[in-house]
This record gives structure tokens, sequence and C-alpha cells, in this order.
């Protein structure tokens, strides 16, 4: 297990960690929280001994295998697949002693050399890689192209599916869903919840540490606080920490103030000077509890735009795409479809399909490359792309960026009017003119929201807006784009913001655009077996060339008959399946009352529970424990009982 014991670390003048603790056993799937720059990275480091604490003992077993996702963009002609195949490091350690032992003509050596290859399963090393890859949304004719050949965000991908490919007993993962879109996302999510070694992650994707963790690590005010459950569980306990320990403070602060008014009042009088002496040693001796000092949230909201025209927009046999050397690409086709004042529409599909071009063709970034599309009169559109952060001047502060912005694209403002609607975006003080370059991602996503805010849109197009936005900051956007009068337009990977703002969906897929019938959960499912069936074909060994035939479409009968025949093996499926399905919704039952039972022990701890109590509480929170860690692996063998029978 993990055991951080009275830890203490500085960066420079900040004290990151001070006197923190925590234990972690073997096989927890742990979301590490707390505001941005709080030292969530820094414990990482510490984690992986690139950091040295001040003070305090970090103790990590000294055999477990260590992965994280290295930050620094890959420079490699290598292959795609050579690329991630590095990342298994046992394997590579099995390649160079088998190198060594033929250099040396050494039997024994190469009879060695060649079991750690088996074990480290060479034999299927490169399908296990190409798997990783084409769930992170990598295409077949990808899978050997040059790293060097891909953009930034897709580099970063390559260096998650490395990480994933380590053998590791502690994986460390600082926010992996970034460079992801949503059917990347559903893929790593069940990827994660077959792992089988101690997990951490950071994350500002509240769907993803639900589905993921079972405990959360809260770091605060350089102290680590354990919380028995996912990222929802996390924040009812701690509201009712924090309402327990502001009634305790409250409580205490009374007993000081009847403390001190007696000392006040009789101190001077001979007759009661032992009495307020002894009062002034009970004041001395008192522990003092401090108040909670909730962070302040961040809350801001879309103007009231100037005009709303219905339809805003109108699509006849739109054509959307690229230009290139080689002619123009056209990715989406014939879309015919209209743009409501009001709306709230989800754009899905998955990696490649042509969301990004659908969305830069509305915002009139790209010309549509057949149709027409129509614009509603005094249509105003705010556009969030991906890439607008890199389109920030990173020589100049937020304040230049909104008077040129204010100055060129309108409405006009004022120098002050302008400082007080950055102070709403928490740009404050010095902050106006801080080079834009040394501000923080989430920051610099603020400072965009704040350009989008200014401008009074009527029509919304944002293209993945939460990348860089922390919890706090994700909510505030949600709430405005619900309070906000206008359409809103919007991909993204956080399933909390389109289940939150969105009420339909469109499907970019197959190179046309239709409505989706049906919620998220669907799409996530359509997802999974669009993986499956991915998987499963990729599996299949590549037959020998055949001849080609024009093989005749099945008569409706046989469609029938097929159909009859899908529909039997579904009932069978479920009829095999209900009875493991069952004993999970069980243990999952079982699994939420352990976490409540444990939340109100380490409660009554908290509290100062009675010294004849507590050595009972301590046995029942081991018991817990082991039973928890029971119910897992139970529930981890029925999930895989039931892939099985689905295979």
């Amino acid at each position: 297990m993990i055991t951080l014991r009275d830890i203490t670390l500085r960066r420079g003048v900040k004290m990151v960690l001070d006197g923190a603790s925590a234990t972690l056993q073997p096989g927890e799937k742990i979301g590490l929280v707390g505001r941005n720059g709080a030292g969530k990275s820094s414990l990482f480091a510490l984690l992986t001994g690139r950091l040295s604490n001040d003070r305090g003992d970090v103790e990590v077993p000294r055999h477990w295998m260590r992965a994280e996702v290295a930050q620094h963009m890959p420079e490699t002609n290598d292959g795609a697949t050579d690329f991630v195949l590095e990342g298994d490091v046992r394997l590579e350690a099995a390649k160079a002693a088998l190198v060594a032992a033929e250099a040396a003509n050494d039997g024994h050596a190469m009879a060695d050399a060649h079991a750690l290859l088996s074990d480290a399963g060479a034999f299927d090393a490169r399908a296990r890689a190409q798997t990783l890859l084409m769930g992170l949304g990598f295409r077949t004719e990808q899978l050997d192209a040059p790293v060097n050949s891909f953009s930034g965000g897709w580099r970063m991908r390559l260096q998650l599916a490395r990480a994933l490919m380590c053998p590791a007993d502690l994986m460390l993962l600082d926010e992996p869903t970034n460079h992801l879109d949503l059917d990347a996302l559903v893929w790593l999510e069940a990827w994660l919840q077959r792992y089988e070694g101690t997990l951490i992650v950071i994350s500002h994707d509240r769907e993803f540490l639900d589905a993921i963790t079972k405990v959360t690590l809260h770091l605060d005010e350089g102290k680590l606080v354990r919380y028995g459950g996912n990222y929802t569980s996390f924040e009812t306990q701690r509201a009712e920490r924090m309402v327990l320990q502001q009634a305790a403070f409250a409580k205490q602060q009374e007993k000081v103030a009847h403390l001190q008014k007696f000392i006040d009042r009789f101190k001077a009088k001979a007759s009661k000077a032992k009495q307020a002496q002894s009062r002034v040693k009970a004041l001395e001796r008192m522990e003092r509890l401090a108040p909670v000092l909730a962070s302040a949230d961040f809350n801001f909201e879309f103007r009231e735009p100037v005009s709303l025209p219905n339809p805003m927009l109108m699509f006849d046999d739109l054509s959307a795409g690229y230009r290139t050397d080689d002619g123009d690409k056209i990715i989406v086709r014939g879309v015919d479809r209209s743009v409501l004042a009001g709306q709230r529409i989800g754009i899905l599909g998955a990696n490649g399909q042509g969301k990004s071009t659908l969305v830069k063709t509305i915002s009139r970034a790209q010309a549509p490359m057949g149709g027409t599309m129509t614009e509603g009169k005094g249509l105003s559109i705010g556009y969030f792309a991906q890439q607008e952060l890199d389109v920030l001047r990173l020589d100049e502060g937020p304040l230049e960026h909104m008077v040129r912005l204010a100055r060129d694209v309108g409405p006009a403002g004022r120098e002050q009017e302008l400082r007080d609607f950055l102070g709403q975006f928490r740009f404050t003080g010095d902050m106006v003119s801080q080079q834009v370059g040394s501000l923080s991602g989430g920051e610099k996503a603020r400072l965009v929201l704040a350009m989008l805010v200014w401008q009074r849109p009527n029509l919304l197009l944002l293209d993945e807006p939460t990348n860089h936005l922390d919890l706090n900051t994700r909510e505030a956007l949600s709430l405005a784009l619900n309070e906000f009068e206008g359409t809103v337009m919007l991909v993204s990977h956080d399933r909390a913001l389109l289940r939150e703002v969105c009420d339909e969906f469109w499907l970019v897929a197959d190179g046309v655009v239709k409505p989706f019938d049906g919620d998220l959960d669907d799409y996530q499912r359509w997802l999974l077996d669009q993986s499956r069936e991915a998987a499963r074909a990729a599996k299949k060994p590549a037959a020998a060339p055949a001849p080609v035939a024009v093989v005749a479409a099945p008569p409706p009968a046989a469609l029938r008959e097929d159909r009859k025949a899908a529909g039997q093996a579904r009932a069978k499926l479920a009829e095999q399946t209900r009875p493991l399905r069952k004993e999970m919704d069980a243990i999952d039952k079982r699994l939420h009352a352990l976490a409540q039972e444990r939340a109100d022990i380490e409660a009554q701890l908290a509290e100062g529970a009675a010294s004849s109590a507590i050595a009972e509480m301590g046995r029942r929170l081991k018991a817990i424990g082991d039973e928890q860690e029971a119910a897992e692996m139970r529930w981890l063998e029925l999930g895989e009982q039931i892939e099985a029978l689905r295979a």
C-alpha cells in the first residue's frame, strides 16, 4: 500500500503540503481533487520520485511498477504503434536481454530471455498496442504513421496510450481526458474500470470521476483528507463535514467568549483571582478550531442578445469540408436542417466524422463546399474553438485584449467599464495587465469566455469549451448557458455539461448529419457497441484474397429470420446474465451501505469519540475495508463473466 505520513513539501516559498497524511490500499481507484494550484501535480511528482519531500515519509512498495502520462510533446519519426510498444518497460527489458544474450552467444541467457518475452506477452503485444490506439480514436491507416506527423493533441493521445501499455502496479493520470473527444473518453472509461492496479487520477470531469473512482482524496490548504466514494459522494460528505465543523467552531467560540468574559470581569478581584487564573489556563490549553473557509464560487452570465432571429440558420444541401492541394475534401454533405431561436443542440459523433468541420463552416471560419447556408437577419455568432487559446496574444494582458475587442468588434466600452467587466471573470488588480503567456490554462479559458460574453452573441458555437476549466468554472458555464436566451450548439466530451445544457442531439456520422433519437446513455451504449465490433473485426485473421464476386442482397424473408435470430440471441444473453447482474446490483447496494457506515464512523472520530469506543471503531473500519475490497473484487469478476458471455 501507499503511505504518506506527516508530509511537508515546499515549492519555492509556497507550502504545497503541510503535515499531510494518507493511506491508499492496493487496487484502489482514487480521484485526487482540489482547486487549481492546490498542489495535485506536485503530489504526483512526489509519488514518482521527481520531487523530494522536506519532511515526513513517503512509502510506495519498491517492487511496484509505475506509469504516468509524459507531459512533454514527443519528437520522433518512429511509427505510432512502435512508440506505444516502448511504454511496456517489461517487454522492452526482455527484448534487450535477448539482444544481449544473442550478442554473447549465451544459450542459457537466450532461453531465459525468451521466457521473459513470453511472460511479457510479446506474442500479442503489437495487437494490444493497436487496440489501445484504435480505442483512443486512431484510424487503421494511422497506426504506423510517424509520431511527428500528428498534431499536438494527437501526440498527447499517443503519450496516454504509451502509459496504458505499461503493466503498471500504480498508474498516475493527470487530466487524461483533456485531449479526448466523447467516443475516446467512453472507451478510456471502460478500459480503466477493468484496470486491476492502483489508480490515482486528477480530472475535472465529474462523470468520469464518478464512473472510475471509489475513493476521493481531497487536497486543500496543504492537507489530505480521504473520503470513501466517488466525486458525487465526496461532495455530499464534505458538505456534511463542513456543516459539522462550522457548528463545532461556533460552539467553541461561545465557550471562549464565556471564559474570556469571566476572566475580564474577575481578574482584578483577589477573591476570584484563582478562578480567573484557572480559566486563563483552560483557554491556553484549548485546541482552537479554525472556521470553515469555503472557496468563493465563480459565476457569470451571458448578456441579453440584441435580437433573436428565428430561424437563425437554414441549411439547404450543405456540404462542409476543406481544400487541399489535391482538391476539395468533403467531410459532411447533404445537410438539410434549421436552427431555431432558443434551441440547445449537442453535436455528437466519433472522432474524424466532421463535428469540428461542421462547426467551423457554421462559424464562417471555413466556406461551405456546396449547397447554401442562410443566416437570419441580425445573426451574431459567438464561436469558442478548440484552438481558441492559441490565438490569444501571449505578450499582451487581458485588458489589452478587451480594449481591442471593444474597438474592432464591439460593442464599444470605456476602459473602466472593461476593467469592471474583467473583474467578473476574476481578473482583478494587476492581473488585467499580466501577460497572457504567464496565465494558467484555466485563466486563459476564462479570458476567452469573457471576450465571448462581451460580444452579446445570439448563437453560441462551442467546440470543446471545457478543456482547461476546473469543476467550479464548468458549473458556472453550465448555469450561464441554461440562462442564455439565445441558441447553443455544443461539441463537448463533458457529459455533465451536455446533459445539463442540451435538449436535443445531432449525430455526425458516415458523412451525414441526422437527429439522434436518444439520450447520452443511449449514445454511450452505441459507442461501446461500435468499439466492440471494431475490436472483433481487428482480431479476425486476415483471409486470403478471394476473387471479386457480386453478392446478392438477402431477400426480405432472410432479413426477418436474421432479426428473429438476433432477438432470440439477445433474449438468451439477458437470461444468462440476469443472475450475474442481480448479484452486481446487490454488491453495489452493499458497497454504498459500507461507504456510508465508514463515513459515519470517520465523522464520529473527527468529532472526538469516547476513548473506550475508539478501538472498536478502528476494528470496524478495518473490517469494512476488508469487506469492501472483497466485494469490489467479486464485482469485477462478475463484470468479466458478463463480458465473456457477450463476446
